[in-house]
């Protein structure tokens, strides 16, 4: 991870498969594509690999939660849970629906704990968005089961976790709908991109048109298609999904070389006093991005992320500090500081966000490293890693 490490000829080939044609746009420009078309195929491609029957490609992964959440009819009022430690996008993309972001505890998985949304749930709630973190899982199966039995839409932010699986089926598919990221630092990507999947038709249709203004895309003549319902333009462009389409035939070496490195690197650090790892539910469906360990305390992990950086071993996070993944500093979003009003703020449901209480996510999150595994490194590189890790771990 990130897929940029892995730019080669493939990614220059369909890129240049799109400027040859000069047709950058989606849709359309039947004659002059010379039988080029980039987005198409890569949402096949894409439903193949994960084992979905359809796949939508958007503009970003925001782009994506957005669309799912309109195609799933979460909309003005409606209550979403959501974890505090995601990308800000996942709020924010409820928070542009016209919903309620509400916050249930993680657990040791980094994602959410089932007990926690089912204590979260009140008559407003609409949906529950799962992150699947990191590389790796939630408690998905758990989290469906409750989803079903209260009658609630169960929506996978799978942004982070691309060709991860539980039990051998892929993160995103178990809920009506999952979104993926392909933005520049994600493990594959177009620079610019994100995805839909699902296996409900109505669900794929209503995305297909929410993207693009509402055009039913049927026949081939763009001027002369029906407009189905209100959307907007989330659409990506052919170069963009160019990149993308290099990158998806990549995955399979990309999951092999990052679980390859990350247990390298784990199995040199097993043993060290103190250290415990996350919790995989599915350890073989991990994709590996991320290698994540828990520290006594938060004395010890910010010890180590500096202990770490000074010896050269790089890439490493403590996620209580990070600004952008966990929401102890959003403080834009405590205050809900906006360019003009949001439609939360007009709703009687609108809770005081500056007041928001997580104790056992704050707990979990101050001991909590994540180490960015790698592509590009060579042998020696990763074995100087696994040892420069250990030693510096060992002596904190």
């Amino acid at each position: 991870m990130p897929g940029f490490e892995i730019f080669g000829q493939e990614e220059r080939e369909q890129v240049g498969d799109v400027l040859e044609t000069g047709v950058l746009f989606r849709y359309g420009f039947d004659g002059a594509r010379n039988g080029h078309w980039k987005a198409k195929t890569f949402e096949t491609e894409l439903a193949q690999r994960l084992g979905v029957s359809y796949a939508h490609l958007c503009a970003s992964g925001t782009a994506a939660l957005g669309t799912a959440m309109a195609a799933c009819g979460v909309g003005a009022g409606d209550e979403v849970i959501v974890p505090p430690f995601t990308f800000v996008a996942t709020v924010e993309a409820v928070l542009m629906a016209g919903a309620v972001p509400v916050f249930a505890e993680i657990d040791e998985t980094l994602c959410l704990a089932p007990e926690a949304v089912e204590a979260a749930l009140t008559p407003a709630t609409k949906a529950v968005i799962p992150v699947h973190m990191c590389g790796s899982m939630a408690r998905i199966d758990e989290l469906k089961q409750l989803c079903d039995r209260k009658g609630l839409i169960l929506l996978e932010d799978a942004c982070q976790s691309v060709g991860a699986t539980y039990q051998g089926d892929a993160l995103g598919s178990f809920g009506k709908a999952g979104c993926f990221s392909f933005d520049p630092v994600k493990t594959i990507t177009c620079g610019e991109g994100g995805a839909v999947i699902t296996n409900d038709k109505d669900i794929y249709l209503a995305a297909d048109a929410y993207a693009d203004h509402g055009h039913d895309h049927i026949g081939t003549d763009r001027g002369a298609e029906d407009h189905l319902i209100i959307g907007t333009n989330y659409r990506i462009s052919e170069l963009n999904a160019a990149v993308g389409l290099a990158q998806l035939r990549k995955l399979d070496w990309i999951l092999d070389t990052q679980r390859h490195n990350k247990a390298l690197i784990k199995d040199a650090m097993t043993g060290a006093p103190g250290i415990e790892f996350r919790q995989l539910p599915d350890p073989a469906g991990d994709s590996a991005t991320f290698l994540t360990f828990f520290m006594p305390d938060l004395d010890k992990a910010r010890q180590a992320v500096a202990a770490l950086s000074a010896a050269g071993v790089d890439g490493c996070f403590h996620w209580f500090d990070n600004n952008w993944h966990y929401i102890r500093k959003w403080n834009h979003f405590h205050s809900l500081k906006a360019s003009a009003r949001l439609a939360v703020q007009a709703l009687p449901n609108s809770p005081d966000y500056s007041r928001i209480h997580l104790p056992q996510s704050d707990a979990i999150m101050q001991r909590t490293i994540s180490m960015q595994i790698k592509l590009g490194w060579t042998p020696e590189q990763l074995e100087e890693r696994a040892k420069t890790t250990a030693k510096v771990l060992q002596d904190i």
